[in-house]
């Protein structure tokens, strides 16, 4: 061997050791932390969004203080306020109009004052009545203005207004008062001298205009367990409304199919042995019904999404841009999520996509149950969106955003980490294809979204609010229902209106349905509906005329009027309705947004019920009306105790009006019907219990936007796929970095007084 030769081998020798000592070296060690590289905004920064942003807590108290100067009128603090008392009930931003926002944004033009809107209950008066108040400008107000006429058309009724929290607990004293009356009697029914049972509202409150009447149904109360489904069998009707808390009674008392005047003709019954009392027993342990404490202890952590390196999204203010998207969000305190000026590519697909109302309709052979209308916007649909639990309700490494309100308190409240937004991998290819024919390759795109997410927990139903932004431009709203199913006693033919899940637990049926409102601006704001659906043709076939063929043809349809454009809720909608642009694309369609609903509804009350009109909105699978300032919402919070007056009925706004080239709303209904089984014990689960719809580009692009997407795959050999240049996830930086998790804290608790009131949806 010559000296070459060796010292080759020696240079080999050294290289190999040394590549083993890396190794060794390595082995074991901690992968580093994820490097977080911001991404680049994709719109300017400017602020513009605020223009549609919630009120500060600062903005917040100065109008609380501007009223309590300006008003000339004492004003008590909503949180002690009775009902013969003058008081703040809620506070929250106006909304300037679209023209104005759209000048400022678009046109150059100046930003609209910043206002509030004020809605106070006034009970010290002679015509006790409900007045809404515009304040601004904001953050030092000035003035005032009185709108409730020009919104309503008239004072609003002092019986409308919302039953409020001070209201709940005189009710709440007022049923313990009163069980003190059949004190044997609930000793052998339900183990119980009353003061450890809970009560569930009903609503609407009555039969007519101006009754105040509600039926609270009582359960056995356990702390840590949802006690809606632990029914003891004994509701009561309340009189409340008298502005004089103490001149409100208990008009009836109903138990195990019986109705008697007052508990005390309750107990004589039961003493004189003419009464079938049903022993329920009272829950002992933690694991009674309807109990979610885990019953095995925890197990390996499951699957974790987290960024390498960092959101691929940016949030400032209440503006959020995420590869192409561009969307400001908010919360309403009474309607839920509201999202303005959505943008795709830099242009406006949406001006307002917003939730409106949640109605839970419920059947029952029992009181309470069957004369249930639950409108969860009188409740507070984003006032009660608490805090989001991390890794569970959102990703645990989502972004986590605080909401403010101001309602029944002079004090402004935060709902911390109440909103969450997050990228989310669908673990699905938005598009695919393996090429097995002429040549091979393969090209796909993951599904990645981001998600804006809220939880209302209206009592004993919670309701997960998700707006979902795809990377092929399609924006997708859906709503999951989960939490406690509201129950009644077993007794008599109760299966006729739900499921035994229970010794004594009827789940009782009823359905869920929510409204929208999507204020779409396709290319611009004059906009028409196109509808498109299939037929058949028979034909002979050119190539063989004594044969014969059926050939699908397309059918379109341009909708002219708003009466066309109403569709029933039990009717099918056209296979295809698109929102039409006044211009074309490249291959000369017009530039459209296809809706797609996605939803089973149960059926809506029959016309001829005295308060369909409130929740006229629910005759409709869709209807498309021409945008009007006025026409703002489609129900209103005092719908609920006052529905066969509407302060607000959408039919209305239905006057067959041309819809052709005009600024266009679309309303959508989506719902269910859930008819409770044992497997809604202890609670209901989100799968399958999920509606919403889609907003698809139909013609809005030449091609699919996705093409631009930095996340897809294509490779046509082994040593394309296994090379970082060409496949990123070749060299996943997952394989040398670690997620940064934040340590998990939780303080949705303590915004929350206990006991709470005798309220449920």
């Amino acid at each position: 061997m010559n000296v070459k030769t060796a010292l080759i081998l020696l240079l080999l020798a050294l290289a190999t050791i040394f590549a083993l000592v890396c190794v060794l070296l390595t082995r074991g060690r901690a992968p580093g932390t994820c490097q977080h590289q911001p991404p680049e905004p994709e719109v300017p920064e400017d602020g513009r969004s605020l223009v549609f942003a919630d009120l500060t807590p600062e903005e917040l108290a100065q109008v609380v203080r501007y009223l309590q100067g300006s008003l000339g009128v004492p004003l008590v603090d909503a949180s002690r306020a009775k009902p013969s008392d003058n008081c703040i009930a809620s506070v929250d931003v106006q909304l300037p109009a679209k023209a104005e926002v759209l000048r400022f944004l678009d046109g150059g033009g100046a930003r609209p004052p910043r206002e509030a809107l004020a809605v106070l209950y006034f009970g010290d008066q002679a015509d006790p009545n409900v007045t809404e108040y515009v304040v601004g400008p904001l953050p030092v107000p000035t003035y005032h203005r009185d709108v409730t006429v020009q919104k309503y058309g008239g004072k609003v009724p002092y019986h409308r207004r919302p039953v409020t929290g001070v209201e709940y607990v005189a009710i709440s004293a007022l049923i313990q008062h009163e069980l003190r009356k059949a004190p044997r009697f609930l000793a052998v029914c339900c183990a119980s001298d009353g003061t450890d049972l809970a009560v569930l509202t009903t609503a609407p409150r009555g039969f007519k205009s101006g009754d105040r009447s509600s039926w609270f149904v009582l359960f056995h109360a356990v702390v840590g367990t949802g006690y809606y489904v632990l029914p003891i069998g004994l509701e009561v009707l309340v009189e409340h409304g008298e502005l004089d808390i103490s001149l409100w009674y208990l008009s009836q008392v109903f138990y195990n199919g019986r109705y008697f005047s007052s508990m005390a003709e309750l107990e004589g019954t039961f003493v004189a042995g003419l009464l079938e009392v049903i022993q329920v027993e009272k829950p002992q342990d933690a694991m009674v019904m309807g109990s979610m404490r885990p019953r095995r202890p925890p197990g390996a952590p499951g699957p974790l999404q987290y960024e390498p390196q960092g959101p691929r999204y940016s949030i400032r203010d209440n503006h959020v841009t995420f590869q192409g998207w561009s969307i400001a969000f908010g919360m309403n305190p009474n309607t839920g999520p509201r999202l303005f000026d959505i943008r795709y590519r830099r242009e406006r697909i949406i001006y307002e996509l917003s939730l409106q109302e949640a109605l839970a309709l419920y059947g029952s052979n029992c009181p309470g149950g069957m004369s249930t209308r639950y409108l969860d916007g009188s409740f507070g649909i984003g006032r009660f969106a608490y805090e989001l639990v991390r890794g569970v309700d959102c990703p645990y490494t989502a972004t986590y955003v605080d909401r403010h309100y101001l309602a029944e308190s002079d004090v402004p409240r935060t709902n911390q980490n109440s909103l969450c937004i997050f990228e989310h991998d669908a673990a699905l290819p938005l598009r695919r294809h393996f090429s097995d024919m002429q040549s091979l390759y393969y090209g796909g795109l993951r599904k990645s979204v981001l998600v804006i997410r809220a939880v209302s927990t209206l009592i004993n139903y919670d309701y997960v609010w998700d707006f979902m932004f795809h990377s092929n431009g399609a924006v997708e709203v859906r709503v999951h229902a989960t939490g406690y199913i509201s129950s009644s006693f077993f007794h008599g033919e109760g299966t006729n209106y739900g499921n035994k899940v229970g010794p004594h637990t009827l789940g009782t049926m009823h359905l869920h349905h929510i409204h929208y409102k999507v204020d779409l601006d396709i290319d611009g704001q004059l906009n028409s509906l196109e509808a498109q659906d299939m037929g058949y043709e028979k034909l002979k076939a050119p190539w063989s005329l004594q044969n014969s063929l059926e050939r699908p043809f397309l059918r379109r349809e341009r909708l002219e009027r708003e009466n066309e454009a109403a569709f029933p809720l039990d009717a099918p909608l056209p296979r295809y309705l698109s929102f039409t642009g006044p211009k074309p694309n490249r291959w000369g369609h017009a530039r459209s947004y296809r809706l797609q609903v996605v939803s089973s509804p149960g059926k809506h009350l029959p016309d001829s019920s005295p308060m369909e009109r409130a929740v006229s909105w629910g005759r409709y699978k869709l209807a498309v009306t021409r945008r009007k300032e006025e026409e703002f919402t489609s129900t209103s919070v005092y719908n609920q105790n006052d529905p066969w007056t509407p302060t607000v009925a959408f039919a209305d706004f239905i006057d067959n009006e041309t819809i052709t080239n005009e600024d266009l709303v679309a309303w959508i209904s989506v719902g269910f019907l859930h008819v409770p089984h044992a497997e809604d014990i202890p609670n209901t689960v989100t799968v399958g219990n999920s509606v919403g719809f889609f907003l698809r580009p139909y013609n809005y692009f030449d091609e699919d936007p996705s093409v631009d997407s930095p996340d897809s795959t294509y490779f046509s050999s082994e040593r394309e796929a296994e090379a970082c240049g060409t496949n990123p996830l070749a060299c996943l930086p997952t394989a040398a970095c670690a997620p940064h998790l934040p340590p998990f804290r939780y303080g949705g608790f303590l915004n929350i007084s206990l006991p709470p009131p005798p309220g449920g949806l």
